[in-house]
């Protein structure tokens, strides 16, 4: 299943536009047009294409513009601009915060990009890294319009059901791990859509939610941000995605009936679902009460009974680290925290495993700067102490959820 590759059914047609035409530079996607005072060229561009870099350099170099916007974020602008950053990563502090699904979600979509440059010899995000250097060259201020991606990654989430849940984690899933040779034909395609949109292909096509997420609420964002970020009068070159074209263009226009929230709206993180918090509740509940039926046994009961679920939660979540590559420290750490953490609905065995790998053995920083390589390839989640960190946090709670359904499957075999 190639869903991080294969050209998306819900990527926006640009062919059919009347006001996109092909230009004079290998045929990319352009639109024209003035709204608010502004005079707007949008550039459609494929995240990893040699063609996309070339139109940009060109038209900023035989154009006059007084400002260039680019589809990115601050986060990912330092990024691109800046990658040694990566060093200055505090991954003890974000595991600790809670933000580990949010990095290895970014790594993910990273790898996946790293994977395209590899093959075509062309950086992720290229073209929006010339935008950014061709207009420093000539002195025009940049405006940075995207959203960030984990709040669009948030949003997504929260916008689609459980089976769409799970093809989101599929395709990041997919989209580090699938090695399919990718024809350049596929890559120009991808003009057609958006990075975020291939990732989810096969589950984009079907969900409204995630399609509205990952691209409607973006175009809306980006139009409102350019005219955030520019003044009258002025001549803006905007480097976006080109299935972004025709959503930008008809928010611009105002003839996107359904635009109604204002920026802050489309920039803020979705509330947290009550549904994590439900579950976690039932299944302490059902733990204490299973826990109260064994004491009412008598005291020998509820000794087999407490055992058993310290060696299954304890013992499960040990080995998951130990499955993840963790120092014998951070798995007894899982194995010492699970018991208690299962019975604290904030708290997770994978924080402790992690933090405690994170402290003892410290990211180096040939970790850092070989982990757009190594995530390409399923070893290299091992071998890097970044990967590696993050794999010991999902692993270390995906075995101690093992460790609870065999207690619980014990305390229903005990009371029936």
């Amino acid at each position: 299943m190639r869903t991080a590759i294969l050209p998306s059914a819900t990527a926006i047609d640009v062919s059919g536009m009347d006001s996109v035409t092909p230009n004079a530079f290998d045929g990319q996607p352009i639109v024209e047009l003035s709204a608010n005072g502004r005079h707007y060229t949008l550039l459609g561009t494929a995240h990893v294409s040699k063609a996309s870099v070339d139109a940009v350099q060109h038209l900023i170099a035989t154009r006059e513009f007084d400002r260039v916007a680019v589809e990115l974020d601050p986060h990912r602008h330092q990024s691109l601009l800046k990658p040694d950053d990566w060093r200055n990563v505090d991954l003890f502090k974000i595991i600790k915060d809670g933000k580990a699904g949010l990095l290895a979600a970014n790594l993910a979509l990273g790898a996946y990009q790293r994977r395209l440059a590899d093959q075509f010899g062309v950086e992720p995000g290229a073209e929006l890294k010339a935008a950014c250097l061709s207009a420093e060259d000539k002195r025009l201020p940049v405006a940075l319009i995207d959203r960030d991606v984990g709040i669009t990654l948030k949003r997504a989430y929260a916008a689609v059901g459980f089976w769409d849940k799970l093809g989101i984690i599929s395709g990041l899933i997919s989209s580090a791990f699938v090695s399919d040779e990718i024809s350049e034909a596929d890559v120009e395609k991808l003009k057609q859509g958006d990075i975020l949109t291939n990732t989810f292909d096969e589950f984009a096509r079907e969900s409204k939610g995630l399609h509205h997420a990952l691209i409607v609420e973006r175009d809306r964002y980006m139009a409102q941000k350019l005219e955030q970020e520019s003044q009258p009068g002025e001549r803006v070159l905007a480097v976006v995605g080109a299935g972004h074209l025709r959503g930008i263009e008809r928010a611009l226009n105002g003839s996107d009936p359904d635009d109604k929230q204002s920026l802050s709206e489309l920039a803020a993180a979705p509330p947290p679902s009550a549904v994590p918090k439900v579950i976690g509740y039932a299944v302490i509940a059902i733990l204490l009460g299973g826990f109260a039926w064994a004491f009412r046994e008598g005291s020998d009961v509820l000794a087999q009974v407490l055992s058993f679920y310290v060696v299954a939660t304890g013992g499960m979540a040990g080995l998951g680290a130990l499955v993840a590559g963790a120092h014998p420290l951070s798995a007894l750490a899982a194995l010492l925290s699970a018991p208690l953490t299962v019975l604290h609905p904030a708290l997770a065995a994978g924080m402790f495993s992690a933090g405690v790998e994170a402290y003892l053995r410290k990211p180096r920083v040939a970790d850092f700067e070989a982990l757009r390589g190594d995530l390409v390839r399923i070893s290299g989640w091992w071998k890097n102490r970044v990967a590696r960190t993050l794999l010991i946090f999902f692993l270390t709670n995906a075995f101690t959820g093992i460790g609870v359904w065999l207690t619980g499957a014990e305390l229903v075999r005990r009371i029936a």
